[in-house]
């Protein structure tokens, strides 16, 4: 159900005798409606040492990312995104090159990390910027080590900020307009800001999911990524097309409802290295979450959902896909924030699911999930078997002067964006391809 799309180039590539090897990428839009900033993304493990790319189509240069995925200094995959017509086919140009280095094109994604600058008093100016961060698992209060207490990331459409701590929850900032935002407001918009129309916070999450925080499951309930070893937080890509990061939970003793292979003798909490990737690519108000293991967890059971924002009304085509709309305050304090409506939506590949639960029947409170139960997939034929898990999520709000703004409107949204999963588009190396000598 991803649609990030690699393949393996099938032919040998000894690239120590050539500067330059060119590549024609087919890509076929297989529904009938048009479709937009669909990422393709090729993978170059064949290849070594490359230093630049450049994507065109008909001679027209397409912006393009090079990124180091595993952080060892070596770009590991090209990324680009497409527009195609319904059933339309286009062949793009590709030449990856040893020299030179990646292009530079406008941003249409951001993503931050920041520690509180005790000198810095407005809150949206903080500069002490990093990449990554751990915690051991018995720090007292991880949640306030970073500036907006976690990563941050946006696209033009959204903005998600990931809390440094038991919860990992994802918590929403809500746009006027179709624009980044996040590196003038740092998730705290200033009344000056807010006279512009710039976005804000705009979910209060508690202790719920949020937006499809990934979770444990003792058999009757979620449970918080505890106890742990270590937590880190950590940007993988910047942009421009996507920003990728990382949560990485090592040492994660999950419930022991969740083991069936424990016996008399082997009585201690097996533990588990997680790490949850979200990955957000420019033009889209979803984003992709991948969490893979250390080891097989086909025996565990997880749990995941939306928060029910305060007996908002409930989505599901009970195959997956659940959504809510919603009108509640952002954070407690009434007289300086306003309600907020907002859209919420998951979409969960039915092989991963165990069960879908209804909420709780006391939803004029805060506190309410929509929650999946949910498992690794046991596709003998997968590498990844038990190892891995992949959904989506996505948001928006009523404040936006391009989005939905009822629950009827979003909740076809939704519908639209499960076929548009479900049916990815298709890519291919074409024949054409060549190396070019140096």
């Amino acid at each position: 159900m991803k649609q990030i799309f690699s393949f393996f180039l099938l032919f040998c590539c000894c690239l120590s005798a050539n500067a330059q090897y060119t590549l024609d990428i087919a890509v076929v839009n297989p529904s009938n409606k048009s479709i937009f900033d669909q990422p393709v993304v090729v993978s170059l493990n064949e290849f070594s040492n490359i230093n630049s790319a450049l994507v065109t189509f008909n001679g027209e240069e397409i912006p393009c990312q090079l990124d180091d995925i595993n952080l060892d200094e070596t770009f590991d995959e090209l990324c680009f995104l497409v527009d195609l017509k319904g059933k339309e086919r286009k062949t793009y140009q590709v030449t990856l090159s040893q020299e030179g280095e990646p292009r530079i094109y406008p941003a249409r994604v951001f993503a931050e990390m920041l520690i509180r600058n005790d000198k810095v008093k407005e809150k949206n100016k903080h500069n002490n910027f990093i990449s990554s961060i751990t915690a051991r698992g018995d720090c007292d209060n991880p949640y306030n080590i970073l500036h907006h207490h976690g990563v941050d990331f946006e696209s033009e459409l959204n903005g998600i900020r990931i809390y440094f701590d038991k919860r990992q929850t994802l918590d929403l900032y809500g746009k006027y307009h179709k624009r980044l935002e996040l590196k003038e407001t740092q998730f705290y918009t200033s009344p000056e800001q807010k006279a512009k129309e710039y976005g804000d916070d705009i979910l209060w999450v508690g202790n719920t999911f949020g937006l499809g925080a990934f979770r444990g499951w003792n058999g009757e309930s979620s449970t918080m990524v505890e106890p742990i070893k270590n937590r880190t937080q950590r940007i993988i890509a910047y942009g421009p097309l996507r920003t990728i990061v990382e949560i990485i939970d090592q040492g994660w003793e999950p419930p022991m409802q969740n083991v069936s292979n424990l016996t008399s003798s082997n009585t201690k909490k097996p533990t588990l290295n997680m790490t949850i990737r979200y990955t957000q690519y420019a033009g889209h108000r979803d984003t992709d979450v991948d969490i893979t293991f250390n080891k097989d967890v086909s025996n565990y059971q997880f749990s995941t959902g939306l928060i029910d924002i305060k007996g908002s009304e409930e989505f599901s085509d009970k195959k997956g896909l659940r959504g809510c709309w919603g009108t509640d305050f952002p954070a407690g304090d009434t007289i300086n924030w306003k309600r907020e409506t907002v859209g919420l939506g998951i979409y969960i590949p039915q092989d991963n699911i165990v069960k879908e639960i209804p909420a709780n029947s006391n939803r004029d409170e805060q506190g309410n999930d929509y929650t999946f139960v949910i498992k690794t997939s046991n596709n003998k034929h997968a590498k990844t078997t038990g190892k891995s898990l992949s959904y989506k999520v996505a948001y928006c709000s009523d404040n936006e002067n391009f989005g939905m703004h009822t629950s009827k409107e979003w909740f076809k949204w939704l519908e639209e964006w499960k076929k548009d999963i479900t049916t990815p588009i298709i890519i291919h190396l074409d024949k054409k391809s060549k190396k070019a000598s140096k």
